[in-house]
């Protein structure tokens, strides 16, 4: 299981949320205390809007505690909305473009979990992919793909939370249509620059954790609390969705 962060809110360095609390993303690299696997060291990502419409990204094999520019690069960059990501590999292997975040246009994505027997799903998946999102597939990981189906969604005119239901519940449809008992576990974070929809959803009861921490000027979505202040993270319930908007934070059931 991988650990990842979101923020939305007044510009802050990227080191405030990624590098310098307690328990930040890079100490969960190293010891996560909420996930199956304990080191996250598969390599991990940044990806942040400034003045343009689509992101930066930087991503690296490397485990994020070993990487000076990962260092050097979070106490420069300011941003209202980032994603940031730290990697256990349960599947297409180490490499940068099995990393996260995902992107594609003014969007990116995160994901923590994994589609029970995707060895048997990925060809039909990826045959629902049209020819300009299926030349857009860098990497191996369900992630990725679930990522470029949301975008055939999007592009088909749902929104963003219709989207990414859609491409759950087909998901399991051809899950239980192969009879794979493997759960589909997923918790996410999407953004278009201006907003996020962070989702967390298994079909059994174990799904990934996912945390909420309004906070002074903005709001952060974790897989686990980063600092001193657990208290002030608001645990999630199995199957929520958070839509983060400046000055608003909205939960609904999915």
């Amino acid at each position: 299981m991988c650990r990842f962060l979101a923020y939305l809110g007044e510009p802050i360095y990227l080191e405030q949320l990624v590098c310098r609390p307690r328990h930040s993303l890079v100490r969960q690299s190293l010891q996560a205390e909420e996930s199956k696997t304990v080191t996250n060291g598969d390599g991990f990502g940044i990806g942040w809007y400034g003045e343009r419409e689509t992101p930066g990204v930087y991503r690296e094999v490397m485990p994020a505690w070993s990487d000076e520019n990962l260092l050097s690069l979070s106490a420069t960059v300011q941003s209202r909305l980032f994603l940031a990501h730290v990697r256990a590999a349960t599947g297409g292997g180490i490499a940068r473009q099995n990393c996260h975040p995902f992107h594609y246009g003014r969007y990116l994505f995160i994901h923590n979990g994994q589609v029970g027997g995707y060895g048997q799903l990925r060809r039909a998946l990826e045959t629902e992919l049209p020819d300009h999102l299926y030349e857009q597939r860098r990497g191996a990981t369900d992630s990725e793909l679930l990522f470029l189906l949301i975008m055939a969604r999007l592009q088909e005119g749902m929104s963003a939370p219709e989207a990414m239901r859609a491409v759950l519940q087909h998901t399991e449809v051809l899950m239980k249509a192969r009879d794979i008992k493997a759960p589909l576990r997923f918790a996410a974070a999407l953004a278009d620059g201006q907003q996020i929809w962070a989702l967390r959803y298994a079909s059994d009861d174990a799904a990934p954790t996912l945390y909420l921490k309004p906070q002074v000027g903005g709001c952060a979505v974790a897989s686990e609390p980063l600092g001193d202040d657990v208290e002030a993270w608001r645990p999630l319930g199995p199957r929520p969705r958070a839509h983060l908007q400046p000055g608003r934070v909205e939960l609904l059931p999915i």
